[in-house]
């Protein structure tokens, strides 16, 4: 069965990868691939010999890889089938349904799960599951609790995500969860609560998980920590501050977060252990259980129970729905009387997993959970178990003769040597799991916190057997018994925080790293493998150089004299990432917390999986949201050398860049500088009191490569011709500035790039100054339906009618352009690295 499960694992794997879903003839192909690979296997297994067995196997292992490629594909097609049509997005449509799950309160408002009963809308297939938004406009929503009924007008637009690189796939996650269309309540004041609730497990769970919630909220209040209390106690992760999340990203403890498949374990493990021993005393209350059924098989199957509340209460996410399926494996083969080997054990659990739900392959808890256990399990499965013995019932006349003395002495020799085996053991199984988590830590949040060994060792520990059970006790516990325990868990929580602001400490603790490629993982794997191999394995002092790639990347950097450009994806805004060979520069970044928290969500994981740990200059075009917004997480995420902004001086920026140790520049028109061949140059605004709207007074950026300079001559070389490479980054500048700049130097406006201004407002790009330009790809950052109608029709033909290579972030994604010597060249992030859950 290991071969099975895990080849039904890789074709699920294949199959999230896919560009687009199976055809008609891919179908056949795939099915007669299936089918002959087990004839394949059935005559490989026949002939009993060492070789073709091991092809049979290999074919088995082929096989189960088609079975689960269609398995993947036939969920992904019946899933994408319910969808809105185009016509219907941004048009109030009623709807009436339940409420899914537990809805998040913000002081914005509500977002929840909603599952339709019935819509007022001539679709067939519509969406069965929606994800909203409920406005805090002039009264706050109602509280929503889950398995209520209502009736909602509301506006929906299709499941779309921000595309870039190193980001996390937003519509990837939505599909995941069967969310097909999101939209908000267009009506809050038309909306009616309908009689009765849902029925269900599903509800009635979600219901046990709402309260629990309520009773910590009502205990802690606004307690530092009482997001992770939550969390711990229902597998809830939104209301964990962001002063805790930064705290365990940097200690590589963000896995104590969430209920996980070592909490549930452990948890399982005092339940069945207190079920046993309850069954076996029944004798005192006159009941002879233990002679109908034994207690250890009582005790098993108690824990697995418990287990199954346990990942009910999580949520049953990735890590909990795999220690439960483990759980329940080893409950029903203990009480059939058999044993199974761990691994397959696991096995099951992995092929389990993706059964119940294909695209847990797409999240990192999926990959962190499987393969620390996986490595657990490898690496122990070589080490040496010293039984030792104890003594015998009968004691002979040496033994009598002993002096008390003695024996206390081979007690204690005793206690202290099983106790060094124990930490041997458990050093054994850290190091195992840090050695194998360290390249999916890189290639899923780019840094390797170098203190997390030393951090899990007392906090995975104090978590589990201290603070987990007191939020436990909570639970169980009536009031006011559950505030003493809830408190006391928070107190717990206090002391750990303490302890791992103190490792946390110094910038050394944390090795930022690019993400890594395919290859770099790959032998990284390889060295995982060879460095967990059991003792004996040869050179395996060697294994370490394997993870080179992975630790010392070649650099992906523009060579001299060139430069790249990358427009992010950040909905509604701007930011753009301009690299040279040894430099790098943030232009805009994007709104921040009053809008969609870019800053924090994409430009700052962006420039991580970049490998950019330090931005030479960070330019804030303007004040206005969309542009200035994701500048404070930018300068907690990210060393910032200098601050250039066309901000009005007491703007709050100015000093948190100051207190962050950048130097502070206003940026004025006549500002140059040189970068690794590249020049770059301020045009506007004017040096003086900023005057007028914002958009007034944007910076705008000139980066020119060598020979941009001959543009604005009348006759060129065919060498200047081919070298030089000018883009301009005009931010939200409007027709007065457009004409400003004409009037003054014409030719210092000729670019082969453009950065399009305001989105492509109709208050902007004249056609005189696109005529000066002449720009061959323009960028449109535009966030996808926004409310401001970005980019206007007139304006966006008005570049199309040109002839211009135009590149739209709401359906292209992200833009990256690369200049150098040899040309440009564009790449569409939607277009390189397509999936077939992406909108079309």
């Amino acid at each position: 069965m290991r071969a099975v499960w895990c080849g039904f694992a890789l074709g699920v794997v294949w199959l999230q990868q896919q560009a687009s879903l199976p055809g008609r003839w891919s179908w056949f192909v795939l099915i007669a691939s299936a089918c002959g690979l087990s004839l394949v296997s059935s005559m490989g297994f026949r002939r009993g010999d060492a070789w073709p067995s091991r092809a049979g196997w290999f074919a088995v292992l082929c096989a189960a890889a088609c079975c689960g490629f269609g398995y993947a594909a036939w969920r992904a097609q019946a899933r994408l089938a319910y969808e809105l049509p185009q016509a219907w997005e941004g048009r109030d449509i009623a709807v009436s349904g339940w409420v899914k799950g537990l809805p998040t309160r913000s002081a914005d408002g509500t977002r929840f799960l909603f599952v339709v009963e019935s819509a007022d809308a001539p679709v067939e297939r519509f969406p069965r599951t929606l994800q909203l938004s409920w406005i805090a406009d002039d009264a706050p929503p109602p509280v929503l609790e889950p398995g209520s009924r209502w009736r909602l007008n509301v506006r929906l637009k299709r499941p779309h995500g921000n595309a870039n690189w190193g980001v996390r796939d937003a519509e990837a996650v939505l599909l995941a969860r069967d969310v097909r269309a999101t939209g908000y309540v267009s009506a809050s004041s038309s909306a009616v609560r309908l009689p009765g609730r849902a029925s269900g497990v599903g509800v009635l769970i979600d219901g046990w998980r709402s309260a629990i919630r309520t009773r910590i909220a009502d205990v802690l209040g606004d307690a530092p920590h009482m997001g992770i209390v939550v969390a711990l106690a229902i597998g809830a992760q939104d209301l964990v501050s962001a002063a805790d999340w930064l705290l365990m990203r940097r200690t590589g403890t963000s896995h104590l977060v969430a209920i996980s498949g070592l909490h549930i374990g452990f948890v399982a493990g005092i339940a069945g252990w207190l079920i046993g021993t309850l069954w076996r005393h029944s004798f005192f209350i006159g009941r002879g259980l233990p002679l109908l059924v034994p207690a250890q098989k009582v005790a098993i199957a108690g824990g697995a129970l418990f287990a199954a509340f346990h990942a009910a209460l999580a949520g049953f996410n990735v890590p909990a729905q795999r220690a439960l399926w483990m759980a329940g494996i080893v409950a029903l083969a203990y009480v059939g009387g058999r044993r199974v080997a761990p691994s397959v054990v696991l096995a099951w659990a992995l092929g389990l997993v993706l059964l119940v739900d294909p695209w847990a392959v797409v999240s990192a808890g999926f990959w962190l959970s499987f393969c620390a256990v996986g490595a657990i399990l490898f690496a122990m499965s070589g080490a040496a178990h010293i039984a030792r013995s104890r003594p015998s019932e009968s004691l002979d006349d040496e033994q009598v003769e002993r002096s008390l003395m003695k024996r206390c002495v081979d007690a204690t020799r005793s206690q202290i040597g099983a106790l060094i085996e124990r930490m041997r053991s458990g050093a054994r199984v850290q190091f195992a799991v840090t050695i194998a988590l360290a390249p999916l830590t890189v290639c899923f949040f780019s840094q390797i916190p170098l203190i997390g060994p030393v951090a899990n060792a007392f906090a995975i520990p104090w978590v589990s057997v201290f603070v987990t059970p007191a939020v436990i006790a909570g639970i169980a516990l009536p009031a006011p018994l559950d505030a003493l325990a809830f408190r006391f868990a928070h107190h717990l929580l206090d002391l750990l925080a303490a302890g791992l602001q103190l490792l946390s400490g110094p910038p050394w603790t944390v090795w930022q790293l690019p993400q890594p490629d395919a290859w770099a993982m790959a032998c990284a794997a390889v060295g995982v493998a060879w460095c967990l191999a059991p003792a004996g394995w040869p050179l395996r002092w060697a294994a370490p150089l394997t993870w080179l790639p992975l630790l010392a990347p070649a650099s992906t950097a523009p060579a001299e004299g060139a430069f790249r450009l990358t427009a992010l994806d950040i909905g509604q805004g701007s930011s753009i990432v301009v690299e040279t060979a040894h430099h790098t520069l943030l232009f805009d970044a994007g709104p921040g917390p009053e809008s969609t928290h870019a800053g924090e969500r994409i430009v700052v994981p962006y420039l991580q999986a970049a490998g950019i740990a330090t931005l030479d200059t960070l330019i804030v075009s303007h004040a206005d949201s969309d542009h200035s917004g994701g500048a404070p997480a930018v300068l907690e995420g990210i060393e910032v050398r200098q601050l250039l902004a066309g901000l009005p001086p007491d703007h709050a920026l100015w000093r948190e860049a100051a207190g962050k140790g950048a130097q502070t520049v206003r940026c004025a028109a006549g500002q140059r500088w040189q970068w690794d061949g590249v020049d770059f140059a301020i045009l506007w605004p004017d040096a003086g009191p900023l005057q007028g709207k914002p958009n007034a007074h944007c910076c705008v950026l000139r980066v020119s490569t060598a020979g941009a300079a001959a543009r604005g001559s009348r006759i060129q070389t065919h060498e200047d011709r081919r070298t030089a490479v000018v883009a301009l980054l005009a931010a939200d500048i409007e027709a007065p500035v457009e004409r400003t700049l004409l009037a003054r130097e014409p030719a210092a406006l000729r670019a082969q790039i453009l950065l399009v201004p305001h989105h492509g407002s109709k208050t902007s790009s004249t056609e005189p100054f696109l005529d000066s330009i002449e720009p061959s790809i323009a960028v449109f950052q535009v966030g996808y339906r926004n409310r401001f109608h970005h980019p206007y029709a007139g304006v966006y033909e008005r570049y199309r009618a040109r002839g211009i290579a135009l590149s739209r972030s709401d359906d292209d994604g992200a833009a990256r352009i690369e200049a150098d010597g040899s040309g440009l060249s564009l790449e569409r992030y939607r277009q390189t690295h397509r999936r077939y859950w992406m909108d079309p």
